[in-house]
């Protein structure tokens, strides 16, 4: 069975010019994603190439832009990533499968119906008018993920649409759009998901989560939960009350801060301040321009993106904290420092900044108090903590006659 599953994936390799070397250099992307040694690339590889076929898995799309299937399909080819998703058998994918009309929708019914498959949740799931925000085929696309869900091995929720609600979440959110974890709970499904979030999801990340589950656990899920080391990010939905999401340690366990390449520059107070400055050109921080690294989780800096090629602080943006949750509502605007409070549905998002300009330094004082003090009472979500003022901007406010 082994040689049958290395005859296999060498040859998709082979045929889309995929060298040894490359898949090698891929798997130890893999274990960095996981958190491995790249000393672990040659079991990794043993692990894809030893088996013909994962599980079935259904790839299934709520509220999205599709953006997480672009991330995947639209990369550069050959793509290690591409290919061995390819290999994993993936019986409906609506947005580049082949089928359509009642054929396609008779794949997950067909998936369904043989059991021990996976599901891998793009999108937001939208719940407003009683499900009727999204139908898919005649059918409430909330009844077609609870019927997948509930009988699948394991739910992979990729994307923060997915996770959270991502940007559908976002206040006012009138589809009553929430993320996976949220819903299977509302339902009563215990199915385990793992969470991936950023704005789109990283195709290494999902890669990444399969081959754990070949390599630690042999395809047995409950081992693989078991096993492999997590962090619980919590949350609170507005429609669904608190949720504790499960996330992948490897992936998710350090903060952007962490391991930035331009964390030096933050250390030695050499920020950005202004776009198209020296500063910015000398690749100085870009704290102070509304990088949210300090209180994003994900492992950007080391897997990056496009087969390794780059990522959004590398590229010269700040990181607008797409890992983190509930982000859409905390984090804008994306070029700011503060994040907004979450006032409840009366109020919205309220930048405290910004209610300084209109109402002056007291009132906006008593509206952070006052919101600080819903958080916690827990009448709104939890977000990224709003940061104290770093001793370097205190120095230079004392300078300027603004601190005492």
């Amino acid at each position: 069975m082994a040689h049958e599953g290395h005859n296999a994936l060498h040859d998709l390799l082979t045929v889309r010019g995929v060298t040894r070397r490359d898949f090698l250099k891929y798997c130890g992307s893999i274990a960095a994603a996981l958190g491995m040694s790249e000393t672990m690339a040659p079991q990794i590889a043993a692990a894809l190439e030893g088996a013909p076929k994962l599980m079935p898995t259904l790839w299934l799309n709520g509220g999205s832009c599709t953006g997480c299937t672009e991330s995947i399909a639209q990369v550069d080819s050959p793509d290690v990533a591409t290919i061995v998703l390819d290999y994993l058998s993936t019986n409906y994918f609506e947005t580049i499968m082949a089928a359509a009309g009642e054929q396609a929708e008779k794949q997950i019914e067909e998936t369904i119906a043989e059991g021990g498959y996976i599901v891998i949740y793009e999108g937001s799931v939208m719940t407003g008018q009683d499900g009727n925000t999204l139908l898919v085929a005649g059918k409430k696309g909330t009844e077609i993920l609870s019927e997948a869900a509930r009988g699948a091995a394991a739910v992979i929720a990729v994307g923060s649409c997915a996770v959270d609600g991502g940007w559908v979440y976002g206040y006012p959110n009138p589809a009553e759009a929430t993320g996976v974890q949220a819903w299977l709970n509302h339902e009563g499904i215990t199915t385990p998901v793992v969470n991936l979030p950023t704005c789109p999801v990283n195709p290494e990340w999902i890669v990444a989560m399969v081959v754990q589950l070949l390599l630690v656990a042999d395809r047995d899920v409950a081992a693989f939960v078991e096993k492999t080391e997590w962090v619980t990010r919590s949350y609170t939905d507005r429609k669904y009350g608190a949720v504790d999401l499960l996330m992948p340690k490897g992936i998710f366990g350090q903060s952007i801060h962490d391991n930035c390449p331009r964390r030096g520059h933050f250390e030695n107070g050499e920020f950005v301040t202004e776009f198209g400055s020296k500063e910015e050109a000398m690749g100085y921080c870009l704290y102070k321009v509304g990088c949210k690294g300090p209180q994003t989780f994900t492992n950007c800096p080391v897997v990056r993106w496009n087969r390794r090629t780059s990522w959004c602080v590398e590229a010269g943006s700040p990181c607008i904290g797409c890992g983190g949750l509930n982000w859409v509502d905390n984090n804008s605007p994306f070029f700011h420092r503060l994040a907004d409070m979450q006032m409840g549905d009366a109020l919205g998002n309220v930048q405290p900044g910004s209610v300084g300009a209109v109402v002056g330094g007291v009132a906006a004082a008593a509206l952070v108090a006052h919101g600080l003090g819903m958080k916690a009472a827990g009448r709104v979500g939890d977000g990224p903590p709003m940061e104290e003022m770093k001793k370097y901007d205190r120095k230079r406010l004392a300078k300027k006659g603004g601190d005492k």
